[in-house]
């Protein structure tokens, strides 16, 4: 949802904003970008001496969700500037392939404004994009696949310990198995009653959760540096070709697994439903979907993953999906605190919603697997 401002106190704020970044012209407008979980989001356009307008992202960091914003936006910062040096060190730099940081005032990439709500940010407007929140066609499911796999081929070569952990334990599903079930002990909001059958199906599944942690403890799995909200609505995408074209909201890079990112492609990539559709019929996981997917990510990613990485691919698939699940759970449970939420149970419906795709990709995993290693051999 897009909410344009010209005048009044919404767009005044805007203006204020940006007048703390190297933006030059007269503002013109600004537009609230609404279809984030997180981060308050505007689009500000300006016009420049040359009669040409430009369109910048304006962000604030939440940190209610991020404890240290300045950390955040180092990450950002040394994430972003690799990627420019290794378009360019190849000769495949181009304007709007990643995001870009314009200074604020003082010389960082980022101003505290505590009058203005918190830490705030300036991004490059990716122009003639646009993003889907679910998948429509194969092709948008490879396109996805290929630019998260791209994306983590480009940062493949650093070193996991130049980044910070942004949200510690992020993508530990043991421990946020714990926190649900430590939530749900405490029930501070009198909520428990309406998901004891959810509960109940997570137990039945404990003896899984500590699979992709207990291989990366023992050193099967490598640490990387992962984007870790691999959403289909992070890539832009052509208007007319809907070819990928750059990976945005880079908040949570930082050390992980990178079957933790492709495991939420499956989860969002490969359903036609929204995740709080409340139709449970309507949410499955698409083969097709899944192929196309599967096929983007290899073409780009292929080369550096591990067969360790490989062979638990679609289970990654199945785990941040039942994940997920958990968070939305422990966030209803707990007051709704972390997700935005826009009606009663909001939450409630997110997670049931996940754990019902969840069971369609258990039952398809064997045929998910087969599919992954009939690729592979592909690029031998």
């Amino acid at each position: 949802m897009i909410t344009k401002h010209t005048t009044g106190p919404v767009a005044e704020r805007i203006a204020r904003i940006g007048n703390q970044f190297a933006i030059s012209g007269e503002f013109l407008y600004g537009e609230e970008l609404c279809n984030g979980h997180i981060n308050t989001t505007y689009r500000a356009c300006y016009r420049d001496e040359d009669g040409r307008e430009e369109r910048y992202i304006l962000q604030r960091i939440n940190d209610y969700v991020f404890k240290d914003p300045a950390q955040v936006m180092r990450n950002v910062e040394k994430v972003t500037r690799h990627i420019t040096w290794k378009l360019l060190r190849r000769r495949q730099y181009a304007a709007g392939q990643t995001l870009t940081l314009y200074p604020a005032r003082g010389g960082r990439n980022y101003i505290n404004l505590p009058e203005e709500g918190g830490m705030w940010r300036c991004y490059n407007n990716i122009e003639s994009t646009h993003t889907y929140d679910v998948v429509e066609n194969t092709r948008q499911a490879y396109q996805a696949g290929y630019a998260f796999g791209s994306f983590q081929e480009l940062i493949c070569d650093m070193n996991p310990e130049d980044i910070k952990e942004s949200i510690p334990d992020f993508h530990n599903t043991p421990k946020r198995y714990a926190n649900l079930l430590a939530s749900a002990e405490a029930d501070v909001m009198g909520r428990r009653a309406r998901c004891e059958k959810e509960l109940e199906l997570l137990r039945g599944w404990e003896d899984k959760y500590s699979r992709l942690i207990d291989m990366q403890q023992r050193g099967e799995l490598p640490t990387r540096i992962t984007h870790n909200d691999t959403k289909i609505n992070n890539v832009m995408l052509d208007e007319e070709t809907d070819d990928a074209v750059c990976v945005i909201d880079l908040d949570t890079v930082m050390p992980g697994l990178a079957l933790y990112d492709f495991g939420d492609m499956v989860r969002t990539a490969t359903c036609m439903a929204e995740e709080d559709e409340e139709d449970l019929s309507q949410v499955y996981m698409q083969m097709p979907f899944f192929e196309s997917l599967a096929e983007g990510y290899l073409d780009a990613a292929h080369d550096f993953l591990c067969p360790a990485e490989v062979e638990n691919l679609a289970f990654a698939g199945w785990l941040i999906t039942v994940e997920i699940g958990m968070r939305f759970l422990t966030d209803y449970l707990d007051g709704d605190r972390y997700f935005r939420v826009e009606k009663p149970e909001h939450n409630l419906i997110r997670a049931r919603n996940q754990f019902k795709l969840a069971q369609s990709i258990e039952k398809k995993l064997p045929a998910m697997q087969r599919y992954i290693r009939r690729l592979m051999k592909s690029y031998k």
